[in-house]
Formats: structure tokens, sequence, C-alpha cells
């Protein structure tokens, strides 16, 4: 090099905090987060969940004050999940329109109308057996998720959601074809301008423990691994996006958020959408045990995992850090 050291130093560009923040790269702010709530129609107070220290169940009767909450902090959008009173084996709790989403999303909207709010499309909140899907039995007696059979009953469910108020349908179910089953549901309901955010890559992992406390739901036979992705594939990922984005979907999330930044970054190139990604609960509850243990400093950990997530390539962060990292970067 012509100009080498000690021309060139890149340190005058760390100089002072003022200096750092000027050629910053890549920014976070509130807007870039989704906030996830749970809310229980069984609740009549909040319940705190053991295992994400700082999140809650709410009864839907807290829904508007909550929304009221997050706009204070500037978080302009929150997504859904509902815990009904009843579960059966085909989820039919989560098609009611007196459940705890249809009703959190209506109070919500009633209290922050500029709010956006997604909802979670998806049956495993309200199955007993704790699966994504209706199961049905092979010639072989193994037990199997029906696709096409699930497929109607999450068009259901999102057209319950967009006559509710929804802003955006999320389905996270990872069945072939959902998308466009639930675009063409929306479109003959005259809900057109209802978007769908995809689950679009959802891998088969261990980091969804703690929100399945969240959601009380437990698998009762088998796993998820014949619908969600195989933690070793990366080109099946940007198959399943496109496949997507064909069938009509106007965001894709990856999913989870830090073991997957290298699918995030591949997304994020093949595509023009909006990239999306959960910064999951067991990504939320490990920092929580590091600087409950000493090993690290909350605050700064948060911030550093959602810039990485943002640096990978995701336009929005689904994440239950939201309010403290809203808070943090107000000052």
């Amino acid at each position: 090099m012509n100009n080498a050291f000690p021309t060139i130093r890149p340190r005058r560009l760390r100089v002072t905090a003022s200096m750092r923040a000027l050629v910053r790269e890549t920014t976070l702010a509130p807007s870039d987060f989704v906030y996830p709530m749970f809310f229980n129609a069984a609740l009549t107070a909040p319940n705190p969940i053991a295992k994400m220290p700082g999140v809650s169940q709410f009864p839907v009767s807290h829904a508007r004050a909550q929304a009221k909450l997050l706009a204070e902090r500037g978080i302009k959008s929150v997504i859904l999940f509902g815990l009904p009173k009843t579960k059966d084996p085909r989820g039919d709790s989560g098609c009611d329109p007196d459940g705890p989403v249809p009703r959190a999303v209506a109070e919500m909207k009633s209290a922050v109308p500029e709010l956006v709010v997604i909802t979670d499309v998806c049956v495993d909140e309200y199955t007993d057996h704790g699966h994504c899907g209706i199961l049905r039995t092979r010639r072989d007696g193994s037990v199997e998720v029906d696709n096409d059979a699930t497929l109607e009953v999450l068009a259901k469910m999102a057209i319950m959601h967009a006559k509710a108020g929804a802003d955006i349908i999320a389905p996270s179910d990872m069945m072939d074809g959902r998308v466009a089953r639930i675009r063409k549901a929306l479109d003959a309901e005259s809900f057109e301008t209802i978007a769908i955010l995809s689950y679009a890559v959802k891998y088969a992992s261990c980091f969804y423990g703690p929100f399945r406390d969240a959601v009380n739901v437990t698998i009762a036979c088998g796993d998820r691994a014949g619908y969600q992705m195989d933690q070793a594939n990366a080109r099946e990922a940007l198959r399943e996006a496109a496949l997507d984005e064909a069938e009509g979907a106007d965001m894709l999330m990856v999913k989870p958020a830090l073991p997957y930044l290298d699918v995030i970054r591949a997304v994020r190139e093949r595509t023009n959408l909006p990239v999306a990604a959960y910064n999951v609960s067991g990504e939320y509850s490990m920092l929580h045990a590091a600087a409950a243990a000493g090993m690290l400093d909350l605050d700064r950990a948060i911030m550093e995992v959602l810039t990485s997530i943002r640096r990978a390539g995701a336009d929005l962060i689904l994440t239950y850090h939201a309010i403290r990292a809203a808070e943090i970067l107000g000052g």
C-alpha cells in the first residue's frame, strides 16, 4: 500500500463517542423492534414466566395499558400469541372470535390505532397434542401432521384475526402452501391490504424451550422435525424463502436469530422483501441467566446481540428485549 501506517490510522474514527456515532454502520431504534406478547384467556392478573425474567402472560384486560406502554417507549409493533381456556385435537379454540388474541387485537388497536398489530397464526397453542397442525394416523400406525387439512384451519384463523383488526398475519406453522392459502382466504374476504409476515425459515431448534412454557405447550408425541427445518441446512432456507415470496408473502422471517445469522444474511441478499428475525426465548433467557451469574453486563449484551442481528441483515427484530432496549436507546 502506498499510504501505509503511519499515514493510515483507522483509530482516528474511534477517538470520541461522537466520532464513533458519526461513522457507525449499523444503528438500532425502538421502531426496529417487534414485541412478542402472550394473552391468556384464563387470567385476571399478569402471570410471570419463570424461565423468562421480565416477561409475563397477560389477561386481555391489560391489553390497552400494554399498548400504551409500548407507544411510550417508541415501539411501533407487537406480535400476539394466545392461550385459550380449552384445547382439543384440532385447535378449534384458535378460531374463536372471542378468544384471547382477537380480543387483545381489538383492545390494542382501540387504545393505540397506529400500533402495528401482528398475530401469530398457528394451532400449537390451541391443540391438546402441542403440534402445529392437525394429526392423522398413517397405515403403519404412526402419527404425522396432516399438511393440507391444517391449511384450512390456518386460513380460518387468519380471517378471524383480520376481522378483529390485525394489520399483519404471521403464519408460523411451516406447512407447505400456507402462505398461498392464507392470501387467497384474505383476498376472498376483501382483506387484500392485510400483509403476511411469513415464518419462512423456521428451524427445529432447542432455543424455543422457554417459549413453550410461555404458551403452555407440551408436545405429546414425536417432535417437530418433520415440518420445521434441519439446523444443518442453509440452501433449503433460500428455497423456503423463495417459495413463500412466490406465494405472496410480504415479509420473510428467519427463526431463531443468533445461531442463524448466516442464514439471515443469505436471505437478505436474495430478496427485496423486508426481512425479520426472531430473537427467540432461549436466546433471551440465556442472557438473563448469564447476567444473573455475574458473567456479563446484561444491557451491553442486549445491545450487542440486537446489533449483530441488524448487522446480519434483519430489517425487523422480534425480541423480548424490546422494552429494555428501547429504554437503553432513550437514555
